[in-house]
């Protein structure tokens, strides 16, 4: 999942076919992540409300539609990712699901999409740790925001630490995938990928500032597994990002 070219390049097909197994392990909790996502939006805009909700980098499965659409019947989707190996993934299962007819899909970015139609809400999850440096996910948060009406909820998830500043969280995460089955080899050069293959916010305070940066309120955290945390945000009623 991803929202600028320099991620998207990430998610080829030999990777995206991974996806859904290894986004699993290395995400203990990925079900419950996204219900309990689901369950915020819901809190948030009510049970039985109409909405449209922007998915960013709704590619890998669309797990961010399959389940907010199960619970909301009447709400409707748009699913943005630039990667088309991981789209292809989403819309088979948006298809065998029953919502491709609810979703509306847009292969490319964030910016692409008009900003004249605003949004009721806004996911955003496994793709800010994917942005290179903190103007790039600064850009993105701008973006969405501009996109969404004063007051509407964004959930945004993705790893919120510094790998190298949580020495005891890294080594966990290690030994999640040995609990799986990875030798002791495989988990040092997963250990590696991970330390080359993404960039987290360096901390909580961090991902608050970027959010207060583009226009949103402060972030109410609901999740937590290891690196990973998830928490949702309101879009301010009286700023313009």
């Amino acid at each position: 999942m991803s929202a600028f070219p320099t991620a998207a390049q990430k998610f080829d097909p030999a990777r995206a076919n991974d996806y859904r197994a290894q986004s699993r392990i290395a995400l203990a909790g990925y079900d419950a992540c996204h219900e309990l996502a689901a369950c915020m939006l819901t809190a948030t805009l009510g049970a039985g409300s109409t909405a449209r909700v922007l998915v960013v980098g709704a590619g890998g499965g669309a797990q961010e539609i399959l389940t907010a659409g199960l619970l909301e019947p009447n709400w409707r989707f748009t699913a943005v990712d630039p990667s088309a190996p991981m789209m292809e993934i989403a819309l088979a299962n948006l298809e065998q699901k029953g919502l491709l007819g609810r979703t509306e899909i847009h292969l490319g970015y964030v910016d692409d999409l008009t900003s004249d139609e605003l949004f009721d809400a806004a996911t955003l999850i496994g793709v800010l740790h994917h942005q290179p440096g903190e103007e790039s996910k600064r850009q993105l948060l701008r973006s969405v925001a501009s996109r969404l009406r004063p007051g509407a909820p964004l959930i945004l998830a993705g790893n919120r630490y510094a790998y190298t500043s949580q020495p005891l969280l890294l080594a966990a995460w290690g030994e999640r995938w040995r609990m799986q089955g990875a030798t002791a080899e495989e988990v040092q050069a997963k250990l590696g990928k991970i330390l080359e293959g993404a960039d987290p916010p360096a901390s909580e305070e961090v991902v608050a500032e970027l959010l207060a940066d583009a226009g949103f309120e402060q972030p109410t955290w609901f999740f937590s597994s290891l690196f990973w945390g998830a928490c949702l945000a309101k879009r301010g009623k009286d700023h313009l990002a």
